[in-house]
């Protein structure tokens, strides 16, 4: 059987003989049906066309991956290359054997984390590609996952280390669970975060924001940008790679901070 993948949001359901009813992804108020309506494709309908994915060298260790012509949201994966293991961050939806063979030359992947729902993409696969590679989901976002049978490992707290070295940090807000990664060895040990869109790159990329939804432009609460702000003053760092190609914050260490003070003013003002 199938398993269908939303053309909307990317995300991919469990197998079944005929395309899900709806996306659950989709109908949340933080996401949208296409304007054409629930639409479904498969990872074998994809291969058939003309997709393919890029891959980027951005910094010693650390590689983007992104699917062109454009998938669903068109975010971007990370592929983080350590002396303890290698971690993929936040998933794509395509997925293809020169993808595989290139991720396997370059030590294969022992572990995949994501940030939130959104960019649960073809988690399962790429588990699968990776001999059965346990996916890290954090625990308050469970209830989101649409292929059940996968490896995953939901976390709790504050942060866990899905390779050592690599920490994923909950922050909350956009959904409950969403969470960013950080490589404290990364840029020269000067500290790198892969915010997703937990905190979102805006296009003057000396900035960042916070959103609960972006395409429906449902702001934060001030208290919560604080407190994502807060945790984020215990893990400092010198670059912030976003979820979108060229979104990226680059010597700016004091970029959230700054940015949720903006932010908060405005929410405030008389």
């Amino acid at each position: 059987m199938p398993a269908y993948i939303c053309e909307t949001c990317g995300v991919q359901y469990a197998p079944t003989e005929q395309p899900p009813e709806r996306c659950i992804i989709c109908e949340d108020e933080r996401q949208y049906i296409g304007w054409q309506g629930q639409r479904w494709t498969t990872l074998e309908a994809m291969r058939a066309g003309e997709y393919r994915n890029q891959l980027e060298e951005l910094e010693s260790g650390l590689t983007a991956i992104l699917t062109v012509p454009k998938v669903a949201i068109g975010q971007r994966a990370f592929f983080v290359q350590t002396v303890n293991g290698n971690l993929l961050w936040d998933c794509i939806t395509y997925l293809d054997e020169a993808t595989i063979q290139a991720l396997r030359d370059r030590g294969g992947v022992q572990a995949i984390a994501i940030s939130h729902p959104h960019y649960y993409a073809t988690c399962v696969e790429w588990s699968q590609a990776f001999g059965e590679a346990p996916i890290y989901i954090h625990a308050a976002d469970r209830h989101w996952v649409t292929r059940p049978e996968g490896r995953y490992i939901f976390w709790d707290g504050e942060t866990v280390e899905p390779v050592p070295g690599l920490g994923l940090v909950h922050l909350g807000g956009h959904f409950d669970g969403a969470a960013v990664c950080y490589w404290p060895a990364g840029a020269g040990c000067q500290g790198v975060v892969l915010s997703g869109d937990t905190i979102q790159v805006v296009q003057d990329r000396r900035w960042v924001s916070f959103m609960y939804s972006y395409p429906n432009l449902i702001p934060l609460s001030a208290s919560k940008v604080e407190q994502i702000a807060a945790t984020m003053r215990r893990y400092p760092f010198r670059r912030l790679y976003g979820a979108f190609n060229g979104l990226n914050v680059l010597d700016e260490p004091d970029a959230v901070e700054r940015s949720a003070r903006r932010y908060v003013q405005h929410l405030r003002e008389e």
